[in-house]
């Protein structure tokens, strides 16, 4: 089997559990956040550490390491894997693209010109380990192909997601430390076609730069995807720097870092839920956004990209298909909680955000396994 074959394989099933893990600290947290009714739990995550909030450390800090994976992973799809042929990478793209202008367009109707209105990036985003953790829940009975056209539109979708949050969501920048932190980043792409191979000349100055990202009002944990494509990665093998460290972050990615991530931000108190026409029209442009303009738009672009003749259907697969896994796509989880704290200084925005994602992305995934039955035969 091929070495990109098998980092996929092995990323399918990294992503599956951890999907699992994902579930069980959402459970968990919301457990605990409403069964503590004086707030123990959730004033836990505001504590002070090193003058910031663990909270900070969690999202700006560890989040950046995810981001990282992310970008390495990218990196690989591009150059071996899916997205190394543009023929066989369109389809994910245009899905992807259509996937996140559907549920953009739906937010933005029903948020047009109040406060809320910032919120039309969060139902744009897709989550990759629970989507895929929901997928093999169907085992063989789904294609392979339909498996890697879903890890594909995911990345992309990242992608873009780490696209929207440096541009849209970025504020009060300060043009010397982002200077910094660009010179840092072209330093490194000096020292990668340099052929320096050394992880560690490639992490410090990485450490570095992410501190001056903060510093600058750039979200800093745009720095993981930066720091990612200045990593040598050369044929991909087992051996290069590229796929060395990306093995070595999978683990305390999907166990550590995306379950604190979990723990930190679901701990959403239902009692404290308030419903004022902002918060009702957020939470209706969420949910309508994942659980409807998420397959829609993944269907009308892969349609309208195959009428065109840019990019091809693989033989296992029927658009109907595609439309089944589009409903997966509308677990956001991670991102859409991500990209709620970026869109949102108000708690109570922030707080109905957070339900409107669970509940959507809830929805998205039991139509998600509804639509895959009907679709997939049995083996």
């Amino acid at each position: 089997m091929k070495t990109w074959a098998r980092h996929s394989l092995a990323f399918l099933d990294s992503e599956k559990s951890g999907g699992i893990i994902l579930a069980c600290c959402t459970v968990l947290s919301l457990v605990l956040a409403n069964v503590m009714f004086d707030g123990t739990y959730s004033h836990f995550w505001h504590l002070k550490l090193f003058s910031k909030p663990i909270e900070f450390w969690v999202n700006d800090g560890l989040m950046t390491i995810f981001f990282l994976q992310v970008g390495l992973e990218i990196e690989r799809e591009v150059y071996v894997g899916e997205l190394k042929h543009i023929k066989s990478a369109l389809l994910p793209m245009l899905a992807a693209v259509g996937g996140m202008l559907a549920p953009a367009a739906i937010h933005f109707a029903f948020n047009h010109g109040i406060a809320s209105q910032s919120g039309y990036g969060i139902p744009m985003a897709t989550d990759i380990a629970f989507s895929l953790g929901v997928l093999s829940l169907l085992g063989n009975r789904v294609p392979l192909s339909l498996k890697i056209f879903l890890t594909a539109l995911a990345i992309i979708d990242d992608l873009g997601a780490i696209l929207l949050i440096a541009i849209f969501y970025s504020s009060d920048i300060s043009w010397m430390y982002l200077g910094f932190a660009l010179g840092i980043f072209v330093l490194l792409i000096a020292l990668n076609r340099s052929a320096v191979q050394s992880l560690w000349v490639y992490v410090l100055p990485g450490c570095v730069m992410w501190f001056c990202m903060q510093r600058s009002g750039v979200h800093p944990t745009i720095t993981g995807v930066l720091l990612a494509f200045t990593i040598p990665f050369k044929s991909g093998n087992e051996a290069s720097p590229s796929t060395l460290l990306q093995h070595r972050l999978h683990w305390p990615v999907t166990f550590v870092i995306l379950p604190l991530f979990a723990l930190a931000n679901t701990a959403v108190q239902f009692q404290h839920t308030t419903f004022s026409e902002e918060t009702a029209r957020n939470s209706l442009g969420i949910i309508i956004g994942l659980v409807l303009g998420k397959p829609v738009g993944i269907l009308l672009f892969s349609w309208l990209g195959l009428k065109a003749g840019w990019c091809v259907l693989p033989h296992t697969l029927k658009l109907k298909h595609i439309f089944a896994v589009g409903t997966l796509a509308g677990i956001g989880f991670t991102m859409s909680i991500f990209i709620a704290l970026l869109a949102f200084g108000d708690e109570e925005l922030i707080h109905s955000s957070k339900v409107a994602v669970l509940t959507g992305s809830l929805i998205s995934a039991i139509v998600g396994v509804l639509c895959l039955r009907a679709v997939v035969s049995k083996k």
